[in-house]
């Protein structure tokens, strides 16, 4: 008799309300090159919005399994796997080599097992929790990456940080103010502008009634072609739609704009006056890979990374904890236990 489980599937494209906790799909089963873990915590990111909803030209094989970040102990190997033992406690890289990302292109984390590939297995310190370490690879490997691994920020930089609130955010407030930065956090309600400044943002902009580009520019003067003075040296934005030309008008001379995503739209108004006029740097930054995740997870076991948690939900209430991401709700991550 197969062994069976729950787990939160995606039987086909629509709403986040079209979710279903099943009890009955088979337990997956370890073959070669792959183990099977025992899933300790898994996390959504604003990706599994759009998962759900069906992505042009991405054909996901329905019915599948949700979810891309996820951390656990190892329950079973199958042939061929060493250096690894049942009970090891293991962060997974989403990325599944040569089919794409777990939780779209084949079962994720929504679920109480998961088969892996090996090559996934990154080792967790002792003191970093299931919670902690399935909030990370999407959000925090995401940001640490564009942050630290390309270095495009430095000390006394005046960083503005859009969509501050999220998963991304709030890594790139944390990680940017370790490096030393003056951080202008944005974000849509008193409630999280708060706890940004709890986080440690020197600012905090209600981006609902305030424009945060006049705002910059009100704050540190407007940027000048001639000189170096006036606006701030970064903006981080992932968002893109209608906050993009804003974000063009309030940079200094020679500053950068950092881009990882478009959850607002990914075809913005462009005005290209201002990138050569203030010789802006346009930067992109994709994914995050085992360094990145592996630097974050010392960081929490030296205690100076604290991923920052909304809530704690069972599968069954997995379905309203991404709604919650998908309206704007949320203050960093939401992660479910099995």
């Amino acid at each position: 008799m197969t062994a069976t489980m729950k787990a939160l599937l995606l039987k086909q494209h629509g709403d986040v309300t079209d979710l279903t906790v099943v009890d009955d799909y088979p337990v997956p089963t370890a073959d070669a090159g792959h183990v099977v873990i025992r899933v300790g915590a898994s996390s959504f990111n604003y990706h599994d919005v759009f998962t759900v909803k069906g992505m042009p030209g991405i054909k996901v094989p329905l019915p599948v399994i949700i979810g891309l970040d996820m951390a656990g102990e190892i329950t079973e190997l199958g042939e061929g796997v060493t250096g690894w033992k049942v009970g090891d406690r293991v962060l997974v890289n989403p990325l599944y080599p040569g089919k794409g990302l777990m939780g779209e292109m084949l079962d994720g984390g929504m679920a109480q097992y998961c088969k892996v590939s090996v090559g996934q297995l990154i080792r967790m310190p002792d003191k970093v929790s299931f919670v902690d370490a399935a909030s990370l690879p999407v959000a925090y490997g995401t940001a640490h990456r564009m942050l630290v691994t390309h270095k495009t920020v430095k000390a006394g930089d005046k960083v503005l940080i859009l969509g501050a609130s999220g998963g991304v955010g709030t890594g790139c407030v944390m990680l940017a103010k370790q490096l030393g930065c003056e951080v202008i956090a944005c974000a849509g309600s008193q409630d999280k502008m708060d706890r940004l400044k709890e986080l440690g943002a020197d600012h905090v902009v209600n981006y609902r009634e305030t424009d945060f580009s006049k705002w910059a520019i009100e704050k540190y003067g407007k940027p000048q072609r001639r000189t170096y003075e006036g606006g701030v040296d970064v903006v981080i934005n992932f968002t893109g739609g209608d906050t993009w030309a804003p974000s063009l008008k309030c940079v200094k001379r020679g500053g950068s704009i950092l881009v990882c995503g478009a959850t607002a739209g990914h075809d913005p108004k462009e005005d290209l006056r201002y990138i050569w006029s203030f010789e802006l740097k346009v930067i992109g930054s994709n994914s995050f890979y085992d360094d990145d995740l592996a630097a974050l997870m010392d960081m929490i076991q030296e205690g100076t990374l604290k991923p920052v948690v909304d809530k704690e939900l069972s599968l069954e209430e997995a379905a309203e904890g991404l709604r919650m991401i998908r309206d704007r709700e949320v203050m960093g991550k939401i992660v479910v236990t099995p």
